[in-house]
């Protein structure tokens, strides 16, 4: 092809690239952008042409930017090209992740002419990020449903809740003591739900103070304080199209929970330091180990807010109360850490079966998660004892059970095997793994006992 048709076809040739082309004149005015542009911004070209290129609010030009001087931009005297990753405002003043690329142009004479700017739309790698942070917390939370472990009758009842609440587009709000698995419930309710396929983004409101969950909520533009020194996405924008999981909601403080009052009644909300709404399609999921209505009456929490976030509410458990799937924890963690760290270790004694059992749990399903993996780290093979669990749980239950040796007792001994065999759903061979006994010993056991096996199943 030869030079002057190349000429004549350059706008169908720019129109043909996947990354966002604008080309700006030597006064910062916009002089042309491709279809790609106008697709990424939202802005058509008659909108836009025309108007400075400062429209787009880029937080990587203001230090290229001067308020007097022979050029308007440093990029006209460095004459350097640009590279680098940053944030542009569309139409509809949402924040755009890009990789831009801009380079001088020059005349016959080598004077500036203009610039031209390419834009990569990083807002799709931004979303697989998040994904792949996702899936790579699930890969230890395979068993079970969605990753959580039970099969009481108040876990069944907490899935039903759960497969229930996914279908509705309301607010769910998660009660239950530290350690039971609120988060775990709010990735289920997001992994069964229409917005499955929309991100899934989390927030802890304890961890940070008023100023800076304020800005973790709802991004801030440059310059909105001290140290502002790019436009920061907010959870809410990121989570678009899909659930925002707001932890320890109870911590939330009362000025931000009039903030959060307006996004559920109007799907907008403002940025820390500007004025301009921003809409969302976002369903709020929160949690809380707190009693919310005691904080209404001590005037601690916001009586509006709360009957906003409360209209599917979800209470979980404690483990105390659901002791019947501690064998099956057990049986799950035993065998994950097992792979995690290929020590040959057989299951655990009878006695730290009963120990199970009997301790009350205060840190729920994480402090036993924990007190297998502390039983991991002492132990290099064989089956886990008493010695090998955390002091805690050894103080506390002693003077219950008198002594490891008496807790091994018949009664006892029977018990950690209807709850060995009931997790196991009857499989006798899985019994024995669990409590670190061989197959022939299960079975001489349940002849002792008079262990009726139908009867355990059922």
């Amino acid at each position: 092809m030869k030079e002057q048709e190349i000429n004549r076809q350059w706008k169908r040739i720019v129109n043909t690239m996947n990354e966002g082309l604008m080309v700006i004149g030597p006064d910062g005015t916009i002089v042309m952008v491709n279809s790609a542009f106008e697709r990424m911004t939202g802005y058509r070209a008659d909108e836009i042409i025309g108007r400075p290129c400062t429209l787009l609010g880029c937080d990587a030009c203001e230090g290229r930017l001067r308020q007097g001087g022979h050029f308007w931009c440093t990029l006209f005297e460095n004459r350097g090209d640009i590279n680098c990753r940053c944030g542009i405002r569309k139409k509809d003043g949402g924040l755009l992740p890009v990789l831009k690329k801009a380079a001088l142009l020059e005349d016959e004479d080598g004077r500036p002419a203009g610039a031209v700017e390419t834009f990569t739309d990083l807002s799709e790698l931004d979303a697989l990020d998040r994904k792949v942070n996702q899936l790579s917390r699930q890969l230890d939370e395979e068993a079970g449903f969605k990753g959580m472990i039970g099969e009481s009758a108040p876990m069944q009842r907490v899935f039903d809740i759960v497969r229930k609440a996914a279908r509705s587009d309301a607010p769910v709000i998660i009660y239950g003591e530290s350690g039971t698995g609120k988060e775990l419930v709010a990735r289920a309710v997001h992994e069964l739900s229409p917005r499955k396929n929309g991100p899934f983004v989390m927030l802890n409101c304890a961890a940070l103070n008023e100023s800076l969950l304020e800005s973790e909520l709802f991004g801030h533009i440059k310059g909105a304080f001290t140290g502002a020194y790019r436009h920061r996405l907010g959870r809410f924008e990121a989570a678009h199209g899909g659930d925002i999981f707001l932890d320890e909601i109870g911590d939330v403080p009362l000025s931000i929970q009039v903030k959060l009052l307006r996004v559920l009644e109007t799907k907008a909300f403002e940025r820390v330091g500007e004025q301009e709404l921003v809409s969302v399609n976002v369903r709020i999921i929160t949690a809380t180990n707190k009693n919310l209505e005691e904080m209404i009456r001590s005037q601690q929490f916001r009586e509006d807010f709360f009957f906003r976030i409360n209209v599917i509410p979800i209470h979980l458990p404690p483990l105390r109360e659901r002791k019947d799937d501690i064998p099956l924890l057990v049986s799950v963690f035993l065998e994950r850490l097992k792979k995690r760290t290929g020590k040959p270790i057989g299951g655990l004694s009878a006695e730290v079966m009963t120990l199970f059992v009997e301790y009350d749990w205060p840190g729920n399903v994480r402090e036993l998660k924990s007190a297998m993996e502390y039983a991991f780290v002492l132990i290099e093979e064989g089956t886990i004892q008493p010695e090998h669990l955390p002091r805690q749980i050894r103080h506390k239950l002693q003077p219950a059970s008198g002594a490891f040796a008496s807790a091994a007792g018949d009664g006892q001994q029977k018990q950690a095997l209807v709850d060995a065999l009931a997790a196991t759903g009857g499989n006798q061979t899985q019994a024995a793994k669990l409590l670190g006994i061989n197959r022939v010993t299960v079975w001489n056991r349940m002849r002792k006992y008079g262990i009726d096996l139908k009867k355990v199943i059922t």
